[in-house]
């Protein structure tokens, strides 16, 4: 899969072999001795994100990755499939199979001799011969993956993970060989304690076969348990992928024909039946329905359309029969967007994993002498040589580069998707950092805070005259004949005042520019008017509270008397309020930037409880805010919709925008908050926290664990078996810390960052 990014082209691969945070530093430096190119590579999804000029073909790239030992191949996207559709077995799940084969293969003849070895008194006469015959098949053959990438990397001049198992595994057995043939071990009615720590000789040498079978046993099961555990962190991208469909109906010369949804054009009509998926964005054509966005944008309840609405690809028709115009195919939709950035989050590395890569870059190389300089030690200073194998066996066994290259990954697929299923997308690890450290928001008004669209922010009405509902009724129903902005936003709003109630017929309609509307309706006279004159009480204060709002008002009259004031403007969302108080809470100060006037912008600022307030500001005039609040030395997020917001986007510490927004600002930003909900903003500080407190965690209790082990098995402290378990153990507790961000619910925030 590849993209262009201006003069360099994005491709990504799918590289298999790899084990460790080795392999990734190995892939990562093969593929940046290519002019121009640079990579990124994933442990976690095994994927290798390519950045190369336009001139170096894929077969070049593959080429590098093959050199370093690993194979490759061009990644294709995730195939959809309808939900209960069986899905072919791919590449990586065959390769799944084969691995749990061989584990249980491999435990039929290793837990035997475990048991043997470590329970004395089930020692029988000759026990070791037949441990040894069970022995055989799991170092050579159960083991032989290990030996085969530890080889292929010494033709290539390295070591993995892989290399550090293979000599213990062969270390292990060799010794225990040479005790059964030469060391006395193989006499009839030997028999072996078992300790928890290295014995002294008792004349004999002991065999090490328990650590030969338990080694590759159990570094195979962590990775079999440790490769479940990972793809739970990728359910995001499948559960995306499956909300694409196959086939779709298209709607021509009255009749319908099913196409695959590969050849859907642009302006083509389709039919979504109810119960069905959304083939592709589009604007509804015909028919009523609500439409289930939970999948998509994380909006928890559905949203009604009808003639004109728009629909996003992967929503749920969960009413009506729908007739859609498409209005965006194939990549160009917001389901492939959201798809495009989440995996592009998952492809990048925080700052903190990126010294981790260096320092797995030297790690194994440095095991690999510290082995050889306890073995040389030990032997040295006269200790037993099986003591000195012992030493040097564990080492090779317990040292674990695996937790330093899943720490991060695994903690970034866990939160991208988790922050998809909330309706937030954020472009990476950088931005994760940015996000945790932001102290000052400048918030858009229009679009952002606000709907964006005219509606009924106020209806006043006199309590002497026909009633409040009524008069609603009489001049939505004059309305009905008007196309100005106003007069729509009066319509819906009497509309939605009784759903079940069409308005009333009006006749004799007439539309002056500049003045207004008026028509009989029900044998009345109902004008809708600018407001002139004196007007009663409460009429007046409706009147002066519309212009302090910045608020158009207009007012109903019936039958020549004045009954109404509507007051007409962009209103505040409903969620506004609480997301603002959540990031005041979290130590992040708003700041409003609007291009709309001072009584607006200072209407919604004191509804919002906003003190810092910018009206009249140009797009220079936002990037320049921006800019001079970065000088103060603040870490500045920007939050905006529109076009003449992309230009403080792009030049701000991180920039956010809201889904409902441009493409132009969605494509300067770094966050995207998909269901268009400025409360995801909170959200998304409080994942980045949590998601980067997660990665901390991992990389302490990585190298922490090496810190320790490695010690203890120079000494001869710790049994090679043992090691072996621990440094599983270690893979499988990154992992399962990762995998705690996938239940991560947002909450309200009850203390200030201090």
């Amino acid at each position: 899969m590849a993209a262009g990014t201006g003069l360099l082209v994005i491709t990504d691969l799918t590289v298999g072999g790899m084990t460790c945070a080795a392999c990734v530093r190995r892939v990562e430096k093969r593929l940046g001795r290519l002019d121009g190119v640079t990579a990124t590579v994933n442990l976690a999804t095994g994927t290798a994100r390519v950045s190369h000029p336009p001139g170096t073909e894929v077969p070049a790239l593959v080429a590098a990755v093959e050199g370093a030992g690993y194979s490759a191949a061009l990644s294709e996207p995730p195939e959809p499939r309808e939900e209960g559709e069986r899905q072919e077995p791919d590449a990586g799940a065959e390769e799944a199979r084969r691995n749990a084969e061989r584990l249980l293969l491999t435990a039929l003849p290793a837990v035997p001799v475990l048991v043997l070895s470590m329970v004395p008194d089930w020692q029988f006469r000759n026990w070791q011969w037949l441990c040894f015959a069970l022995a055989a098949p799991v170092a050579l053959w159960g083991a032989w993956p290990f030996h085969v990438r530890a080889v292929r990397g010494l033709r290539h001049a390295t070591a993995t993970m892989d290399t550090l198992v293979s000599l213990g595994v062969l270390a292990s057995f060799s010794w225990s060989v040479y005790a059964l043939f030469l060391g006395g071990a193989g006499e009839p009615g030997m028999t072996m304690p078992f300790t928890l720590l290295p014995a002294a000789s008792d004349g004999r040498a002991h065999l090490y076969l328990e650590a030969a079978v338990g080694v590759p046993l159990f570094v195979m099961t962590g990775r079999y348990l440790e490769a479940r555990a990972r793809r739970g962190t990728g359910a995001a991208l499948r559960s995306l992928a499956r909300l694409a469909v196959k086939e779709v109906a298209v709607r021509e010369d009255g009749g319908e024909r099913l196409v695959p949804i590969e050849e859907l054009g642009v302006g083509q009509v389709f039919v979504v039946r109810p119960g069905e998926r959304v083939a592709t964005d589009g604007q509804v054509a015909e028919g009523s329905s609500a439409v289930d966005l939970a999948l998509v944008t994380g909006e928890s309840e559905p949203v009604e359309v009808g003639p004109g609405s728009p629909v996003v690809g992967g929503a749920v028709n969960a009413g009506g029969l729908l007739l859609v115009r498409a209005t965006a195919v194939g990549a160009d939709t917001r389901l492939a967007r959201i798809t495009r950035m989440v995996t592009d989050a998952q492809a990048g590395k925080a700052r903190a994993q990126r010294l981790a890569d260096s320092v797995s870059g030297v790690f194994v190389p440095v095991v690999l002498s510290l082995a050889v300089t306890a073995l040389g030690f030990w032997l040295g200073a006269g200790a037993d040589p099986q003591a000195a194998v012992t030493a040097s066996v564990a080492v090779l066994v317990v040292a674990c580069p695996c937790a330093l290259g899943l720490a991060t990954p695994t903690a970034l697929m866990a939160a991208t998707g988790r922050g998809a299923q909330l309706g937030v997308l954020v472009g990476g690890p950088r931005t994760l950092e940015g996000l945790r450290h932001v102290d000052t928001v400048v918030l858009d008004k229009t679009g952002t805070l606000t709907t964006g669209h005219m509606a009924v922010a106020r209806f006043t009405a006199v309590t002497d005259g026909p009633g409040r509902e009524a008069v609603l009724r009489l001049a939505g129903a004059v309305e009905q004949g008007s196309e100005h902005p106003l007069g729509r936003a009066v319509v819906s709003y009497a509309r939605s005042a009784a759903p079940d109630r069409p308005l009333p017929e009006v006749s004799d309609f007439t539309a002056e520019a500049g003045r207004g509307v008026r028509g009989r309706v029900a044998g009345r006279l109902v004008e809708v008017v600018a407001p002139g004159g004196e007007l009663p009480e409460p009429l007046g204060e409706a009147l002066r509270t519309a212009e302090n709002a910045g608020h158009t008002p207009v007012l109903v009259r019936v039958d020549g008397e004045p009954r109404a004031v509507v007051q007409v403007g962009d209103v505040v969302r409903s969620g506004s309020y609480r997301a603002v108080e959540r990031l005041r809470r979290l130590g992040v100060e708003p700041v409003l930037a609007t291009g709309d006037r001072e009584a607006p912008a200072r209407s919604v600022a004191s509804d919002l409880g906003i003190e810092v307030v910018h009206a009249r500001c140009t797009p220079e005039g936002k990037a320049a805010l921006v800019r001079r609040l970065r000088e103060d030395g603040r870490r500045v997020a920007m939050v905006g919709d529109g076009v003449n917001d992309a230009a403080a986007l792009a030049g701000s510490d991180l920039g956010i925008a809201m889904g409902s927004g441009t493409d132009v600002a969605i494509g300067a930003a770094d966050v995207t908050l998909v269901r268009g909900d400025i409360g995801a903003l909170a959200d998304a500080v409080r994942l980045a926290r949590r998601t980067l407190g997660t990665i901390r965690v991992n990389l302490v209790w990585a190298f922490g664990y090496n810190v320790v082990t490695v010690p203890l098995a120079l000494v001869g402290l710790l049994n090679p078996m043992l090691a072996a378990v621990a440094m599983s153990v270690s893979s499988l507790l990154v992992v399962g810390n990762s995998l705690r961000l996938r239940a991560w619910q947002p909450s309200p925030v009850r203390s200030r960052r201090r």
